[in-house]
């Protein structure tokens, strides 16, 4: 019986075949360790829970952030970051900012934090009751140079800002810093600070509050001033309400306001410490009227406090040791109150 060659055409088909299957087998064992890889390389750099701090400037690219990344040992590949960031459409969604990483996140933990924003932020707390003097040195005890935060408080970088409409030209900032916690990054300035803090003083100078405080009979300025005094003088709504009815009673009755804290801050400016005695636009036991400016910030009790005084008719008022404050309509029974509650103020 006879076989018959193949033919030489039916030769190179299966040559071609062959070749195929091994291009196959090739093409797709490179394809997988390529995934694998790429898996791989998206995994955490280490399994430590230490934090890294890492800021993401501005206008950077997606391989400068990757290279960021990588040079602060928080990634395993830049290639395969730049692919996850590419796959997921996430190009332009990386904030810039200062964030808290760990070698521990996966490089899909630190596009998702970096995508959404999670900036490293801590909190810088203005408190109520406080000189402007007082403000300045917590925001360089924050971290801000002295040079900074006074270019900061200069009111003249803020001279449209809608809390400021009714400050005086050349008056400081003093009592308008609204006291509040307000973020601050590694990338917040002096001035975000102050700024935010005019915008929370806005928030509280309402429509409505500019009109109660009409009705009283003095400007926002006035109010904001006299909001201060009461702020100092007195530590629950209900008595600020009683001593800002004090207060505006005694201006209308041409009485001197006769309040220790606004002398106090004129002879501070004066360098002379705490004394009722220095002379100064400030000291309302020898001058008719408000002080010249506020005496400290001021919270929205006080603002309130001014715009909505008690409805009462007191004309004294003297605190003890324990914050409480006790009110009388005559000379003969505040000196009562006073040695009883207060013996070292009648000295």
């Amino acid at each position: 019986m006879k076989h018959s060659a193949k033919s030489p055409k039916k030769k190179i088909t299966l040559w071609i075949i062959g070749i195929l299957v091994v291009l196959f087998i090739l093409v797709g064992g490179a394809f997988w360790g390529a995934r694998v890889l790429y898996t791989n390389n998206l995994k955490p750099v280490a399994t430590g829970q230490k934090s890294v701090t890492v800021t993401i400037p501005t206008g950077y690219s997606l391989p400068q952030i990757s290279k960021l990344l990588k040079d602060k040992g928080l990634i395993r590949s830049e290639w395969a970051f730049k692919e996850y960031v590419r796959n997921a459409g996430a190009d332009d969604d990386i904030k810039a900012g200062t964030y808290e990483l760990s070698p521990s996140y996966s490089t899909q933990e630190i596009v998702s934090v970096i995508t959404e924003g999670k900036i490293k932020t801590n909190l810088l707390t203005i408190l109520p009751g406080k000189r402007l003097d007082q403000i300045r040195a917590t925001l360089i005890s924050s971290g801000f140079s002295a040079a900074d935060v006074d270019h900061a408080l200069d009111p003249n970088l803020y001279k449209d800002h809608p809390a400021l409409v009714d400050k005086p030209d050349g008056a400081s900032l003093e009592g308008y810093l609204y006291p509040d916690s307000y973020q601050k990054t590694d990338q917040t300035t002096a001035e975000d600070i102050v700024r935010a803090s005019l915008d929370q003083m806005q928030k509280h100078l309402t429509p409505d509050l500019r009109s109660a405080m009409a009705a009283q009979g003095i400007s926002v300025y006035q109010g904001i001033i006299m909001a201060s005094v009461v702020e100092q003088e007195a530590n629950t709504p209900s008595s600020r309400a009683q001593v800002a009815q004090v207060f505006l009673k005694r201006i209308r009755n041409g009485m001197n306001l006769q309040s220790d804290v606004t002398a106090f801050y004129g002879s501070r400016l004066a360098g002379q410490g705490e004394n009722v005695n220095v002379d100064s636009s400030y000291n309302t036991y020898l001058h008719p009227g408000l002080p010249s400016g506020p005496v400290s910030n001021v919270s929205d009790s006080s603002l309130q406090a001014v715009a909505h005084p008690a409805n009462t008719d007191w004309l004294y008022f003297v605190s003890d040791n324990q914050g409480n404050t006790y009110f009388s309509s005559t000379l003969e029974e505040h000196k009562a109150l006073t040695a009883l509650h207060c013996p070292q103020c009648a000295q």
